[in-house]
């Protein structure tokens, strides 16, 4: 009933203290204090809403859960849910920071560099047409023939580490999702680049070759004030989805804002089969081939990776996640094929619609892209959003110091900007 708040209050004075309740009932007075942040809910997204909101860049050795353990003897399943959502979240957001610690920079830099290269930003309209969303698991390889079957009739999304595969089954991706800020996804871009038809669905922190400015691009915003503050200053249309760590649940969020249809799920197993961690053909496959030898073997090289990839643990981070949206839209969201993480829940048969592509729709990009950065230096020195803009930057460019001058902070962005 809140009676801890208090004396955690008194005790850990410049804490943040957030609290969670099932059930909504009135708190004694002055357990609940102003600048206490609290909500009484059992749904999946206002829950994950809330923690968005309240949990931003703090690493997960410095929060602290405290259970009422006699609510687990009340509430039983329903507060074990609550608590697995929470530690899912912290999960998923300690491995977000510890990316964008690692990243912060490359990805300023990234998107500067890619607003220079675009000619072609793309507009969308919303669709009723299915869609039809591609990772890069092995599972693909089963899904394949269905997918080959309806694909005039759908739209595919695919991540980029897929598409080489859907095309060597003859299957042509209507929009390819680049996410990703390091410069080995270069190699799965290299290979899209050559087999696409239609478009780019980009996040412009993401390492993209400059072969790709000839290409539409249908612009995805993380929803960061600073990215915001640049494609407006440069008139250049943007879907917004925040970050999630897999260009995968990008993907499906992507599908979620283009099409009111149903979505299907194909090559997402977040899992390792024996040894194989991806469908074949696969952009990396050419590193393994390239280092092997006699003392070295190939199989002995997918071994060793798909060994770290289990100790590493993030698939079951990005499992959790799919599952939880799989349960939250259970007549719509559907997979394909015989994941080992999600049960195949396709419908006796697809819907079949007349395919459209006037969902997106090009527009030119032709402002000077100075402009972009300009912008940026004005918000930080503006009072309206100097707060805003300065800790996002901050987190991306200094992530290992607490405090950044505005001029220390004006310089890097000229230098990731100009550079």
């Amino acid at each position: 009933m809140g009676y801890i708040i208090p004396v955690l209050r008194e005790k850990f004075k410049t804490s943040k203290i957030i609290v969670l309740h099932i059930e909504n009932f009135p708190l004694p007075d002055g357990c609940l204090q102003s600048e206490i942040s609290a909500l009484c809910s059992t749904e999946t997204i206002e829950i994950q809403k809330f923690l968005e909101t309240q949990i931003l860049n703090i690493s997960m050795e410095n929060i602290h859960i405290i259970e009422w353990r006699p609510s687990l003897n009340f509430y039983k399943d329903t507060y074990v849910k609550l608590l697995s959502l929470v530690v899912d979240f912290i999960k998923r957001t300690d491995a977000g920071n510890r990316t964008t610690a690692a990243f912060g920079r490359r990805w300023i830099k990234n998107f500067f560099k890619n607003i220079k290269n675009i000619k072609q930003a793309l507009l969308y309209r919303q669709t009723d047409l299915p869609v039809i969303v591609t990772g890069s698991g092995t599972s693909l390889e089963q899904a394949m023939p269905v997918i080959r079957n309806v694909q005039e009739n759908h739209i595919i999304i695919a991540a980029s580490s897929s598409v080489l595969a859907l095309s060597a089954g003859g299957i042509k991706a209507d929009i390819i999702i680049a996410a990703d800020g390091g410069n080995w996804a270069l190699r799965h871009i290299y290979a899209a680049r050559r087999l696409l038809t239609t478009a780019f669905g980009v996040n412009l922190c993401a390492a993209l070759p400059s072969q790709c400015a000839d290409t539409p691009q249908l612009i995805i915003n993380d929803g960061s004030f600073w990215q915001s503050i640049a494609l407006h200053e440069l008139a250049l249309p943007s879907v917004i989805i925040q970050q999630r760590g897999t260009v995968t649940a990008a993907s499906l969020e992507l599908a979620m804002i283009l099409s009111s249809g149903n979505i299907y799920l194909a090559g997402m197993d977040f899992s390792v089969n024996d040894i194989r961690t991806h469908t074949k053909p696969y952009a990396f496959d050419s590193l393994f081939f390239e280092h092997s030898n006699r003392f070295n073997p190939f199989y002995s090289e997918l071994f060793f990776r798909s060994s770290l990839i289990k100790k590493g643990g993030s698939m079951d981070i990005y499992a959790a996640w799919f599952k939880e949206q799989l349960l939250m839209w259970p007549k719509r969201i559907y997979s394909i094929g015989e994941h080992k993480i999600f049960e195949s829940s396709l419908p006796r048969k697809f819907t079949i619609n007349k395919k459209e592509r006037e969902f997106l729709k090009p527009v030119h990009a032709g402002k000077n892209p100075a402009l972009g950065t300009d912008a940026l230096l004005n918000a930080i020195n503006d009072s309206t959003y100097t707060n805003t803009v300065v800790n996002e930057l901050t987190q991306l460019l200094f992530p290992d110091k607490k405090e950044v001058t505005k001029q220390e902070l004006e310089t890097a962005v000229r230098e990731v900007s100009y550079g």
